[in-house]
Order: C-alpha cells, then sequence, then structure tokens
C-alpha cells in the first residue's frame, strides 16, 4: 500500500489527538492483540512525544485464550486478578486515557462450550464493573479503534490470500477513519459537527417513542422523559472533548426500560466472545426480552441474554442512516466498532448515563427511576437496512417519519 507507514502514523496521531485528546503527563492504558505490535508502538512514539508520561500495554494473545478455554478448569473461570481489576480503577480515577485495539477473530471459540465463555466474561465484567463505570459515565477519555489481524482479515475477504486481505482491509479502515482526506483531523471536525446536528434536531422534537418496521421487525419504544441524544464524541470531567469510536457514524440514547414491545431482526451477524450470532430476533413484553429465535448461535444468544437481570432488557437506540459511508462500502466486517456504523442498532444490557440528562452525577438507585438499565454487559446488535422505517412521536401525540427505507426522512 503505497505510503503505508504514512498513513500508520497518521491513524495513531488520529486515535490520540481525535478519539483521546490526550494531554501532557497523562497515563495512556492500551488494550491490544499482539498482532498490532507494530500499531501499537507508534501509537506508543506519538504519545510520548505529545507528552504522555508512560504508555502502558494489556496485550491479548488469541491463541493463548484459546488453549486456556480448551485446558484450564472450570472453576478457573470464576476468578479474575483483583490487583488489575483495581489497577484499572485506580488509573481511571488518576484521569488516565484508555484506547483499545480491536481486532476480533469472529471464529477464535466457536467450538468451546459457550456457557464457559459466558461464566469468563461474567466474572471479569463483575470485577471490572467499577472501572466500566467511569467509562459509561464518559468521566474518563476512551476510545476504541481497529486494525486488521489475519484471522479477522481473511473472514471479511475469505477469497484472498492472508497478506491480500490485510491490505484491502487496512483500505477499508483509512477510508472508514477519513484518513484518505487531505487533512483528516478537519474533516473529522466537520463530520462531529454534522452529527451534532442531527443530535440537536432529535433532543429539540424530545420524542415520546419511536415506531420500527421492516421485514421481521415491527417494535415500539417509549423514551424517558429525561432521555437525550448523544452523537460525535463526549466531555470527560475534566471538561476535555473525546470521541469514543473511530469510526462514528450514529446518534444515539436510551430506550425506557419497561418501555419496549414487539419483536426485532437482526439485519447483521454479532460477534460476541469469538462466537458468532447470525439470523436472530428478539421478542418484548413490556420491555423484558420474553422469547429469541437464531439460525446460528442460538446457546451464545441464551448465554448473552442470561448474563444477569439486565441482560434481559436494552440499553441502547442507535440511528444510523443506511447510506452511511461504512454502510456503502458493502461489508460485513464482523466487527461491531464498524458494522455498528453501517446500521441502525440496539444494545442489549447496560444505558450510559451520559443519555439522561445530568445522569453522569446520579446514583444508580436515581438512573433506574429515570428509566435507565442496568447490567454487567452492554453490547450492540444491528437492526438497520434499506427496508428500515422509524417513526417519532412527539408529547402531544403526532407521530412523524423520522426514517424512511433506511435514510433520515
Amino acid at each position: 500500500m503505497r505510503d503505508f507507514a504514512a498513513q500508520l502514523e497518521k491513524y495513531a496521531e488520529l486515535a490520540l489527538k481525535v478519539g483521546l485528546n490526550i494531554h501532557e503527563g497523562q497515563t495512556l492504558v492500551v488494550f491490544a492483540p499482539i498482532a498490532a505490535v507494530d500499531f501499537v508502538r507508534t501509537i506508543a512514539q506519538k504519545a510520548y512525544q505529545a507528552g504522555v508520561w508512560q504508555v502502558l500495554v494489556e496485550w491479548d494473545d488469541e491463541s493463548l485464550r484459546r488453549i486456556r478455554f480448551l485446558h484450564a478448569r472450570d472453576e478457573s473461570f470464576k476468578q479474575f486478578p483483583t490487583w488489575k481489576a483495581e489497577g484499572f480503577a485506580e488509573m481511571a480515577r488518576q484521569d488516565a486515557a484508555f484506547l483499545t485495539v480491536y481486532a476480533p477473530n469472529p471464529e477464535l471459540l466457536k467450538d468451546i462450550d459457550p456457557g464457559k465463555i459466558a461464566l469468563a466474561s461474567k466474572t471479569q465484567m463483575n470485577e471490572m464493573k467499577e472501572y466500566r463505570t467511569f467509562l459509561q459515565a464518559g468521566k474518563v477519555s476512551w476510545s476504541i479503534v481497529s486494525v486488521p489481524t489475519p484471522s479477522w482479515a481473511t473472514k471479511v475477504f475469505p477469497e484472498l490470500s492472508p497478506d491480500e486481505a490485510i491490505d484491502k482491509l487496512w483500505g477499508y479502515i483509512f477510508q472508514a477513519t477519513r484518513l484518505d482526506r487531505e487533512d483528516p483531523i478537519s474533516a473529522w471536525e466537520e463530520h462531529i459537527r454534522q452529527l451534532q446536528e442531527r443530535m440537536a434536531f432529535l433532543n429539540d422534537k424530545n420524542y415520546k417513542k419511536l415506531y420500527y418496521k421492516a421485514p421481521g421487525t415491527d417494535l415500539t419504544i417509549e423514551l424517558p422523559e429525561a432521555h437525550q441524544w448523544v452523537a460525535g464524541g463526549i466531555h470527560n470531567e475534566q471538561g476535555a472533548f473525546f470521541v469514543p469510536n473511530l469510526p462514528t457514524e450514529e446518534v444515539f440514547t436510551l430506550p425506557l426500560k419497561e418501555g419496549v414491545h414487539g419483536k426485532v431482526s437482526s439485519t447483521m451477524p454479532l460477534n460476541v466472545n469469538g462466537n458468532l450470532i447470525d439470523r436472530f430476533s428478539l421478542t418484548f413484553d413490556k420491555g423484558r426480552i420474553v422469547s429469541f429465535t437464531a439460525e446460528e448461535g442460538y446457546e451464545t444468544l441464551k448465554q448473552l441474554i442470561e448474563t444477569d437481570e439486565g441482560s434481559h432488557f436494552l440499553g441502547e437506540i442507535a440511528l444510523v442512516p443506511h447510506g452511511s459511508p461504512i454502510s456503502a462500502m458493502n461489508v460485513i466486517f464482523y466487527n461491531t466498532a464498524f458494522d455498528e456504523n453501517a446500521s441502525s442498532h440496539l444494545a442489549i444490557g447496560s444505558a450510559y448515563p451520559l443519555c439522561i440528562k445530568e445522569g453522569t452525577v446520579m446514583s444508580k438507585e436515581e438512573l433506574a427511576l429515570h428509566g435507565a438499565n442496568s447490567s454487567l454487559t452492554h453490547v450492540d446488535f444491528m437492526i438497520g437496512s434499506a427496508e428500515l422505517d422509524i417513526d417519532g412521536e412527539t408529547a402531544d401525540g403526532i407521530r412523524e417519519p423520522l426514517f424512511r427505507r433506511g435514510a433520515w426522512a
């Protein structure tokens, strides 16, 4: 790929300047697969040049993860290092910035017992609860970027050799993150401005209900009285503006926990902990998932829904036009960080406190009184298509077209 090293440096700068908005004297924590070592080294170099005091990397080796699930005793999945959970929470309290380099292998654990995977995931989420609270409330800067790995790239482009697939996937990533523009950071500033215009429009409308209609979908979602839409980025507790997802095309809020009724069908595969769930549907009554189907990954979906009481409810509604730049690529990425930005989506599990007015300073009990769901998990799944219509209902009962055939009306 022409000028690849220069593009990689621009990508690292984008992650640090736009994604995290790092500042001098800060600690940067990076979660990354070992296959991304070159990119992480570039991140570290750029971060130190920007005045970061230290870069700490939490490496993930997918082969070691698989070995553990194959050979470790079941009881071991009930344990997670307390020192590690406390360490991440302490760094969050000290205003560290957190960057996740997300490069999933969608089939890493496809033949592993879903119950064992779910137990390990639940144990980790429970121990890391305090750290996750900092992120979900937007109190610290955090962001997610992706880099190709051989296992991910060949899943997306199975007809290509690993090297060809990686090169092609890099091209899509650079395009999706606007690195193909002459001035990517200026392009991002304009993009965020446009997203926040949509956000302001929706907050001004203050809809009390949304109605979804598409093949396999007939869903009504009530919105909390104090809900607010969010888009583009967030101001952390120190007042710094950061962008949690690169790329991002969504405008999102939360549903009223017990205000979801009807049926919704997925439109893209969902990768959960190395297992695919595909062609699935969920049926809701008073907010709760009362039945579900899946042509692939039924047990994985079942374990996800049964994570805890809150995982039987929704925590997020996100609107993404079917004509978004990522949707126009016409590629299934098997990576939620990308696929959710190609499609309107919902999320099983916890709601973001920032989607309630003054929610970031509320207790868990206060958030619940405002209709926000609480759970250990938060998993987005895609429901958008060129056939999706959405109506909004205003406070005085007027029903208006919001989306038609997958596009803003």
